[in-house]
């Protein structure tokens, strides 16, 4: 069986909103994306290097930013603490061999 070789990995939150003795509370979980010769793969999702058409990342405030996943089924959306840069140049790199 071949073994996959990440290239480059990204800390993300996922945030769940919930209610406890009727005060909505915010519960964040870590997990990482990781970038490979095949595509990116999250906890969730897995996309082919084909389905991703570009990476981008916007602040959303100064500890928060959004990197987002431009893909053939669609724009998805990740909650970061560093800015994803270095991630992006590797994706860059490796869709343009």
């Amino acid at each position: 069986m071949d073994s996959v070789e990440f290239l480059a990995h990204h800390p993300y939150m996922k945030v769940t909103r919930v209610i406890e003795d009727n005060i909505q509370k915010h519960r964040e979980e870590e997990h990482i994306m990781k970038l490979s010769t095949n595509g990116i793969e999250t906890t969730c999702d897995t996309f082919s290097l084909d389905e991703v058409l570009d990476i981008s990342y916007r602040d959303i405030s100064q500890q928060l930013g959004h990197l987002y996943l431009h893909t053939t089924k669609g724009l998805y959306a990740y909650v970061v603490r560093v800015n994803p840069h270095l991630f992006i140049l590797k994706f860059r790199k490796i869709k343009a061999i």
